[in-house]
């Protein structure tokens, strides 16, 4: 019997042009997460290959992209030498050209790989689930960031919000709709019953609540839901006065379920508005009929920059409110707060 013992591989290092040097543990899946787990403030939104705001330039090195046709890339940017970092596992030392982020007032919660267990699962609606992970140590993240999930047999994580606040005993809870060919919801739906193991990995994500003494404005759409429930909740456990106006889109009355989750909030600090965009015409519904974001101008009783503004659901959904907070309104840059998923 020997007694040799095999050694791991030393970190790469991993140079930005112009800026920090970070290094790369061994078994590290992206060129991303590495970066946030050093704390470098490396663009990004979605982390999953959608958006194209992880995008850079490899000056020296190797690496090998994981998912060649992300949308998050133009075949022109591809054609330039562009590539996403959260698609990019290096393969030796490199040299990289990317424009960093301005570090934040406050340093964030540098996101980290947990294997979780499934805890708790409950239905919502009939495409929506909740499900409660247990993971080790506390549960930090910040209202209304995200984790990536790993879901048995599919290749890559998904990301999923949290709904639920930071807390010491490690529970984290998703609320997760089932997307008529999603591989990845697909696959949650059928493997994560409770007893069954995940690996989650964060905390992510920009849209999350800061502090402030302006009212909040959450719209949500869809599983939207979970990370402003997430904000909302943030707000309700502040010792300020700050009150919350909710605007919930959903489609049809059999997802009216969902304002059960509102019936722990403090009413006298939380206003739910409802909209429905495709009422079923069989079944009785007083309230608005249409988009969500056609309520928000007409509910609230100030203009919409006396708000501060979070906003999470189907990117129509999220250009929409963009669209009427930043054009239509003027809101400053500083009061809009979302994470964007293609």
């Amino acid at each position: 019997m020997s007694g040799e013992t095999s050694a791991s591989a030393p970190p790469l290092r991993i140079q930005v042009e112009g800026g920090p040097a970070f290094e790369m543990a061994e078994g590290e899946d992206t060129l991303l997460r590495a970066a946030l787990r050093a704390g470098v403030p490396w663009p990004y939104e979605c982390s999953v290959g959608g958006c194209g705001a992880c995008r850079y330039e490899l000056v020296e090195g190797e690496v090998v992209t994981l998912w060649p046709e992300a949308p998050g890339l133009s075949e022109r940017e591809r054609r330039r030498g562009k590539r996403l970092a959260c698609q990019s596992r290096p393969l030796q030392d490199c040299r990289v050209r990317v424009r960093l982020e301005a570090p934040p007032e406050e340093a964030p919660i540098p996101p980290r790989p947990l294997q979780a267990t499934v805890v708790g699962r409950r239905s919502i609606t009939p495409d929506m689930d909740e499900f409660v992970l247990q993971a080790p140590g506390s549960a930090l993240f910040l209202p209304g960031q995200y984790a990536l999930l790993h879901p048995p047999g599919v290749v890559g994580a998904r990301a999923y919000s949290m709904a639920n606040l930071p807390n010491a005993e490690g529970r984290w809870h998703f609320i997760v709709r089932r997307v008529p060919g999603g591989a990845g919801s697909q696959a949650l739906f059928a493997a994560l019953h409770p007893g069954a193991s995940v690996l989650l990995d964060g905390p992510y994500g920009h849209g999350h609540l800061r502090a402030g003494e302006r009212d909040v404005v959450c719209v949500a759409g869809g599983s939207g839901l979970g990370p402003m429930l997430s904000v909302a909740r943030g707000v309700l456990a502040e010792a300020g006065p700050r009150r919350v106006h909710f605007f919930l889109g959903l489609r049809q009355q059999a997802e009216l379920g969902v304002l059960r989750e509102f019936e722990g909030l403090d009413p006298a600090r939380v206003q739910v508005h409802t909209a429905l965009s495709a009422p079923d015409p069989g079944q009785p519904w007083a309230g608005h009929r249409g988009f969500v974001h056609e309520m928000i101008a007409p509910a609230l009783p100030a203009p919409l920059d006396q708000y501060d503004h979070y906003f999470a659901g189907p990117p129509p959904m999220v250009e929409a409110v963009q669209q009427l907070l930043m054009v239509q309104h003027r809101v400053p840059f500083g009061q809009v707060h979302f994470d964007r998923f293609v």
